[in-house]
């Protein structure tokens, strides 16, 4: 049986995506010069934190810089001008973006049920998160929802000094375990599992119906991947109930 479970944080735990669109719909509606309506506007937010989250997850920059990057490219489709300097950037994230975003996040409702089920089983697994967000504000998430304490702790690149698909092994070195001994649980199929198993973990696809990254309705999966529905389920995998199970190892 599996010691450890990571589970991935935007999209498994909290819905980042309806956070994001829901905080930028806000603001577009606010803004009188904005150039286009909520919708474009909040897709076009999405896919710049798509692009500056790359840029800061290679290296290249620091959070508060990937920050600075989305909001530059971001206010002339409010019809705003952009300032010189990081200061106002760093002042328009406080103030205009942060505060609406954190007042939309939300706690899908399977996830205490779902980490209840766990700590009744008769040898509950280890949880840790693993995320590739920023350590701050990832556990100010769950600790918005009373998550924080439910898990061993909150691994992030900062931490691990890689991010995902990297950090599934620094995850387990951390942890003091091996991968065929550890679990993955998330939302997006590629990262959360298959790159999870190609690191040696049992990979476990949370399947919420829709892409977190495009939007669009789920992914078809090979029926060889343990998909689950809800998170409620991971405690109904055989594999944590007993030996044998899908998750079972020799």
């Amino acid at each position: 049986m599996v010691d450890v479970i990571f589970f991935d944080l935007d999209g498994t735990l909290v819905d980042h995506r309806t956070a994001v669109f829901a905080a930028i719909g806000r603001i577009v509606r606010e803004s009188p010069g904005a150039t286009a309506g909520p919708e474009e506007l909040a897709q076009a937010w999405w896919e710049l934190e798509a692009r500056h989250m790359g840029e800061y997850l290679g290296g290249t920059c620091s959070f508060a810089e990937h920050h600075r990057r989305r909001a530059a490219s971001f206010l002339p489709l409010l019809g705003e001008p952009v300032p010189g300097g990081p200061a106002p950037l760093d002042a328009w994230i406080a103030e205009r973006y942060l505060p609406v975003l954190e007042d939309s996040w939300r706690c899908y409702p399977d996830v205490l049920p779902g980490l209840d089920a766990l700590d009744r089983l008769p040898r509950p697994p280890r949880k840790v998160v693993l995320t590739n967000g920023d350590p701050g504000q990832q556990r100010a998430k769950l600790a918005r929802f009373g998550l924080l304490e439910r898990f061993e702790a909150v691994l992030t690149p900062t931490e691990l000094g890689a991010a995902k698909p990297a950090s599934y092994a620094a995850a387990c070195r951390w942890a003091g375990t091996a991968p065929e001994r550890a679990a993955n649980v998330g939302d997006v199929l590629s990262g959360d599992v298959t790159a999870a198993g190609a690191a040696g973990l049992t990979g476990v696809w949370l399947d919420r119906g829709v892409d977190f990254v495009t939007g669009a309705p789920s992914p078809v999966a090979e029926a060889s991947v343990l998909r689950i529905e809800a998170l409620t389920g991971l405690a109904e995998l055989a594999e944590l109930a007993g030996p044998g199970g899908p998750l079972a190892r020799p």
